[in-house]
């Protein structure tokens, strides 16, 4: 039976050009792809962005849609392109002028978890990876544009949110000794994929909530950010990502106590972001 790709959250109605997404979240683990794996059930979560779909699930409360994937980062990558095969782990793959993601084992069929750790013993067949983009890869992110582009043509604008959680030591080696680590890291691809007043206005949202927010470093933002950000044509994506040791314990992959709390939060948080997208307010202020 065919998992679904994605699971879609609309508002009754929507009433603001602000989309979120979380690709990252899914924790479907299927058997025939547990049973290839040398990893165990903790070990293959770890590159899970687990229960981000949660912490951001008032969305539609507020008018926003909401899109998030089922399966999970190590079985399919939906932040990477179609094509970046990595000829480590699948068959009959060439290898390509030399690309970071994949040479670090994070292509869309990803080689790796956190810290290295090899998901398979061997190769996959290429056909495998090919039905996997198929059934699940492409109907995400045609849903995905879909949504984007009606969103622009409503609202004359798209804003995309894309959210995801970064470990507690992911931004160690961009941090100078001494200073405050960031606990939410926003990526425009240097201001590549978004409007810069946009990107303010969400800076100041998570300031404001007490948060330590840093751009770029170390996550610019990868596939998503690059495919969907098109400030010229009023279609812009930002990515976000948020320390996981604010709401869940890491190694066990739960919620810790601060859960609740954080997650209440993010409902604010979310609640402020749409309101940078409200027509009404952007046509008084025209």
């Amino acid at each position: 039976m065919t998992h679904e790709a994605y699971n879609l959250r609309l508002p009754d109605v929507q009433t603001t050009s602000v989309v979120f997404a979380s690709p990252h979240s899914g924790r479907y683990y299927p058997w025939s792809f547990m049973r290839k794996t040398v990893l165990d059930e903790l070990a293959i979560r770890s590159s899970e962005d687990a229960f981000m779909d949660l912490l951001v699930s008032s969305a539609t409360q507020v008018g926003a849609p909401l899109i998030c994937a089922t399966m999970p980062r190590a079985f399919l990558d939906l932040n990477r392109a179609a094509d970046e095969l990595d000829p480590a782990v699948i068959e009959g793959i060439r290898k390509a002028i030399h690309n970071p993601r994949i040479a670090s084992g994070l292509g869309v069929i990803p080689r790796v978890v956190s810290n290295g750790r090899s998901i398979y013993r061997g190769k996959l067949r290429l056909s495998e990876a090919h039905e996997r983009i198929s059934r699940y890869w492409r109907p995400y992110h045609d849903r995905l544009g879909a949504l984007m582009g009606a969103t622009r043509r409503d609202f004359g604008e798209a804003i995309l949110v894309d959210c995801h959680s970064m470990p507690h030591e992911a931004v160690d080696a961009v941090t100078q000794k001494g200073m405050p680590r960031p606990e939410v890291v926003l990526g425009d691809r240097f201001g590549a994929s978004a409007d810069a007043a946009i990107v303010e206005r969400i800076e100041t949202i998570f300031l404001d909530a007490g948060l330590r927010v840093s751009r770029n470093a170390p996550f610019a933002g990868a596939f998503t950010t690059q495919h969907y950000g098109s400030p010229s044509r009023r279609q812009h994506a930002i990515q976000i990502e948020i320390d996981r040791s604010l709401y869940m314990n890491e190694l066990r992959v739960r919620p810790n106590r601060n859960f609740d709390n954080f997650r209440g939060l993010m409902s604010r948080i979310v609640a402020q972001i749409t309101e940078i997208g409200r027509k009404d307010l952007r046509v008084a202020a025209e």
